[in-house]
């Protein structure tokens, strides 16, 4: 079976969607829109298996376990599992699943796993990307009302004398985790970019606040 990446797309869209997720943060537009960014960024790296990396961009949620399961970090470990289960019975290279695997496991952050090849380090910068700029905003407040969380903290939105608690207020996510995705890139794309996105985070925190007021009736 040829390993073009053409002839592969419309499987792993199949793959990928095969299972609903009742996720708009995780659905198959998050899959596209990661896809397109690794895409940019191999641009810079000729030596990536472009396979390899789109492949990963569309299963690596195959196993999507909500920010609040007691099993979050292990839920990329279990998407790669699943993912090269699928990929052996529809025929993928062979020799391509390991680099498959280890990509979509690096990728989580609460996982924690290095990524250790040039495919796994696209993906990680891909995925964390999606987190940033205006649509990370949108699946960042999304995801913060269907785990219940409030908009922003009624007094001190920015947390200047308390402590930042994203559990309880969906504006402290962008302190406590998103600005921090830039420094973790793997690639020099991927931190130029994730250092835009960013600044475009702060503008809106400034407005935000601006906006919102002192919570004092």
């Amino acid at each position: 079976m040829t390993d073009s990446s053409s002839d592969w797309l419309l499987r792993l869209f199949a793959l990928a969607t095969a299972d609903n997720h009742d996720d708009g943060a995780h659905d198959l537009n998050h899959l596209h829109r990661v896809w397109q960014t690794a895409q940019t960024l191999l641009q810079d790296h000729a030596e990536a298996d472009a396979l390899v990396v789109m492949t990963a961009c569309y299963l690596h949620d195959l196993v999507n376990l909500p920010k609040n399961h007691p099993d979050r970090s292990r839920g990329s470990t279990l998407a790669a599992e699943l993912a090269v289960a699928k990929l052996k019975e529809a025929g993928f290279p062979a020799g391509k699943l390991a680099a498959v695997a280890h990509a979509i496991e690096a990728h989580s952050f609460s996982a924690g796993i290095a990524p250790t090849t040039i495919e796994a380090k696209i993906i990680q910068d891909a995925d964390r990307l999606d987190a940033l700029g205006a649509v990370g905003l949108a699946r960042l407040f999304y995801t913060a009302g269907r785990l219940g969380s409030a908009l922003a903290h009624a007094g001190d939105p920015l947390g200047a004398a308390r402590e930042l608690d994203d559990k309880a207020y969906a504006l402290d996510h962008i302190e406590v985790k998103l600005a921090t995705l830039p420094a973790t890139m793997q690639t020099a794309a991927g931190c130029c970019l994730g250092e835009e996105r960013l600044q475009w985070l702060r503008q809106f925190q400034s407005d935000f606040v601006a906006e919102w007021g002192s919570g004092n009736s």
